[in-house]
């Protein structure tokens, strides 16, 4: 996700920060999936410095950033987006998140039956699974976490997720031509989108001020 294991390293320390910072101002416990996102982005970050320490293959370090990666981020930010919206927006999430479940148990039996790969292609890290549909899952991986942040009814979201959607397709185009992996500067824009929509979050409990008509 960065072009080096130190960029990494520095990287998901800053992010996994802003995380604890997100987590610590949240006043509603539904909020609490997405302000932890960070940490989740942060961690997984980490993790890839391990992948590039040990000049990829198909060690631990690189299964725990495949799980991270493929069947939990398809799954946790249709959730957490559906525990944060507004009351009105929630049902036109049911597509979001069903295709979230959907594609994350796809990928998760992909990786139980087939090995993960990591490979080191100069200021980049190529990851190799089996995948049948490749194209279907994008789609329901598009859908469930891009999808469910601009559905969301909630401003703050409805940026980070197009936010998340250029980013995306930048770093897609970036990465194919393999010059450099910039996936951690997107998740660094995001996290400090999440921290601003941290706390502007209502607290529980609260309610609308009662005007009255006279």
């Amino acid at each position: 996700m960065c072009w080096s294991a130190e960029a990494d390293l520095v990287a998901g320390a800053g992010v996994a920060a802003v995380g604890v910072a997100c987590v610590a101002r949240t006043r509603r416990r539904r909020d609490l999936p997405l302000a932890a996102l960070p940490l989740l982005l942060g961690a997984h970050q980490m993790i890839e410095a391990a992948v590039w320490a040990g000049d990829g293959g198909t060690g631990p370090a690189t299964l725990a950033w495949a799980v991270i990666a493929l069947p939990l981020l398809p799954l946790w930010v249709p959730v957490g987006v559906l525990l944060a919206a507004p009351s009105p927006a929630r049902s036109r999430l049911a597509v979001p998140l069903a295709a979230g479940v959907t594609t994350s148990a796809a990928l998760a039996y992909a990786l139980v039956t087939t090995p993960v790969s990591a490979e080191i292609r100069g200021h980049t890290v190529g990851y190799s699974v089996s995948l049948s549909h490749a194209g279907l899952l994008v789609a329901g991986y598009l859908l469930a976490t891009v999808g469910a942040l601009l559905l969301s009814g909630d401003r703050g979201l409805v940026l980070l997720g197009a936010l998340a959607a250029a980013g995306a397709l930048i770093c897609w185009t970036v990465w194919r031509l393999e010059f450099i992996s910039t996936w951690c500067a997107v998740a660094a824009v995001c996290s400090v989108v999440l921290f601003r929509w941290s706390r502007t979050s209502r607290p529980t409990g609260s309610v609308e001020p009662v005007r009255s008509v006279r």
